[in-house]
């Protein structure tokens, strides 16, 4: 199991480095890459969350991606509690930033592809899940703490997105068993067939720009990496197994749970003023070491589970 993960990952690997390549020959440029990303947020990830739930409607997998809102919620305020304990600095703008990192993974860039390629979408299904309440956190936790302001918290936000969407519409396709005609089910198979290169790319983008050895300047900040990639993940997938949680439902959770720092760190630490830099840093260098981190976690998951 561990040679499979470790393959996966080094396949993203491969293609984040085209991305690393593509910013050094400037063959796309910021604008290029922020136009890709939005096209990615706005129809590929949708396009990957409908496609997993156009399948037979069966009351026991209707059971399991309800109590997969259960995990992901309990998840999220479980991230939220240990970085309020555990990361502190005297930078409380760089603390802001460090406690965004260890909430929210890139539970969409990096796990939707894994998801793919270890549990097919049985293991989408699960994370679309997990995936819309990280919009409902990300949009309002997320916003509070990166801004300090909750003037910036509104329902339009939290509601009208295309993650929360794209779950509302394939929610009702599966409930209800609504045939999708294959020449609406082709575009959406195409379109979703492009989640794992894009992201993939527009991280190793980033990559290319950031500078990766400010994170190694600070405990707060190594701690905070640590916290992500390990020790986080490891608390949650134990508190899910001695709860009696196992099988798909468990991996899926896992490879959400151990992803690296989410692209979204950046977009918000620009947009409301923090630390850009430093989230640049921490979703660079936690990508980075995920190659090594993710197999490890989720290897040990799969033998558990």
């Amino acid at each position: 199991m561990f040679i499979t993960v470790t393959i996966q990952v080094v396949i993203l690997m491969i293609l984040m480095l085209l991305g690393v390549i593509i910013a050094k020959t400037k063959l796309i440029g910021d604008t290029g890459i922020k136009n890709i990303t939005d096209l990615v947020l706005t129809f590929v990830t949708p396009s990957v969350i409908i496609k997993s739930f156009i399948r037979e409607f069966d009351v026991s997998v209707l059971k399991n991606l309800l109590f997969s809102f259960l995990i992901a919620i309990l998840a999220h305020i479980l991230f939220i509690v240990l970085g309020m304990v555990f990361v502190h600095s005297k930078d409380k703008v760089a603390e802001r930033v460090l406690r965004f990192g260890i909430i929210f993974s890139n539970c969409g860039f990096m796990s939707l592809p894994l998801q793919q390629a270890l549990l097919g979408d049985e293991g989408v299904f699960y994370c679309s899940s997990y995936i819309t309440i990280f919009q409902i956190f990300i949009w309002t936790y997320g916003v509070f703490l990166m801004s300090g302001d909750k003037k910036n918290l509104t329902v339009k936000k939290i509601v009208i997105n295309p993650g929360i969407i794209a779950f509302i519409i394939g929610f009702i396709i599966f409930v209800f068993s609504i045939p999708i005609p294959q020449v609406v089910k082709e575009p959406i198979e195409y379109m979703a067939a492009l989640n794992t290169p894009l992201p993939m790319i527009i991280i190793g983008y980033h990559l290319a720009n950031s500078n990766v050895i400010r994170v190694f300047r600070s405990f707060a900040s190594v701690f905070a990496i640590l916290l992500r990639l390990l020790i986080l993940p490891v608390i949650a997938i134990g508190i899910m197994y001695l709860c009696g949680i196992k099988g798909a439902i468990l991996v899926s959770s896992a490879i959400s749970f151990c992803a690296p720092v989410g692209a979204m760190a950046t977009m918000f630490a620009a947009k409301y003023g923090a630390d850009t830099e430093l989230s640049v840093a921490t979703v660079s260098v936690t990508t980075i070491l995920s190659v090594i981190t993710m197999p490890i976690v989720i290897t040990l998951t799969q033998y558990i589970a």
